[in-house]
Order: C-alpha cells, then structure tokens, then sequence
C-alpha cells in the first residue's frame, strides 16, 4: 500500500470539498469483492450516464465532508466506502441501483440530495425518477407539440384549410 504525504491528502479533500459543493446528490456505496473490471464498468456507466464514482479514504472524506451540505453523511463512512456523485438529482442513484440489482457485492449505504439525507429505498425510489435530460425532452415534445399541429395545418391542401375557415366562420355566426 502507497503512503500519501501531507501535501496529496490536502489536495484530495480540497478535491473532494470542491465536488461535494458543484454535485447535489452523494450516494454512498461500499463494494466488498469488486474485481477491477466490474468497478471499470461501474464507473464507465456512471460516466455514461453524467456522474462520477469513487473510492474514497473515509478519513479524508469525512474531512472534505465538513463545512459542505452533505455533511451529515459523515457517519457512513466506514469500511470499504465509494462515493457516486451527480449534478443531476437521479443519474448517480439510477446507475447505482441498477449496478446493485446486477452485482450483490456493490451495496448502498445510504446519501444525499442536498441537505436532505437518503436511505438505500430513498435511493431506490430516486432512481425510478426520470433524469434530468429525460424531462427536458418532455419539456421539449410538449412545447413542440403545438407548433407541429400548426405546422400540419398550414400544410394542408387549400381545401381542407377552407373547410377550416368555414367552420370557425360558422361558429362566429351562432355565436
């Protein structure tokens, strides 16, 4: 095992301190038995899906955790600990349960989104939640919606577009 001088554990809690402050939700995992391969999949996912996962020092951690809105989590740091973090409030958590389902020797411990603190079924019903990216293209079909139905419209053949006018013509009259 490595030793880390002074200088690198300050720069890594400065690191942690600065992610903990740009992300709004930690989940806490702790993965006993992963293989190399399956904590590269694990993070090529949460890469994939716009957060990051690390394994952390859990003194150090604790430490960065100080001062920040997660630092309420500092108690479920002990053993082998990882952190998933996103700015998203769901993408960390869906990759991790979905990791979780796949391989039993990832668990949740618990999180936070925010202040507010999680449980592992917090967690579980988070990740169920559609992401951010999901709900902009929502956002999007619904405004686009109206437009395409005008757009319809216009295009229709002069005919149909009469047969339109004439209706509202006729409802202006009984009116």
């Amino acid at each position: 095992m490595c030793k880390v001088d002074r200088s690198q554990k300050q720069e890594l809690v400065a690191s942690l301190k600065q992610t903990f402050d740009e992300m709004s939700l930690v989940v806490v995992t702790q993965q006993v038995g992963m293989t190399v391969y399956e904590s590269s999949l694990l993070r090529q996912s949460m890469r994939e899906a716009g957060a990051s996962y690390k394994v952390t020092k859990n003194r150090l951690a604790r430490r960065a955790l100080e001062g920040t809105k997660f630092e309420a989590l500092q108690p479920m740091f002990t053993g082998p600990t990882a952190i998933a973090v996103s700015e998203d409030p769901v993408a960390a958590a869906k990759v991790c349960v979905e990791f979780a389902k796949k391989n039993e020797k990832l668990t949740i411990v618990g999180g936070a989104l925010g202040k507010e603190m999680l449980d592992p079924t917090s967690i579980s019903n988070l990740a169920k939640l559609p992401s951010l990216d999901e709900l902009r293209g929502k956002l999007i079909g619904v405004l686009q919606a109206p437009a395409t139905k005008l757009a319809g419209v216009t295009q229709a053949p002069a005919a149909q577009l009469a047969r339109v006018f004439s209706a509202y013509g006729s409802q202006g009259d009984a009116a």
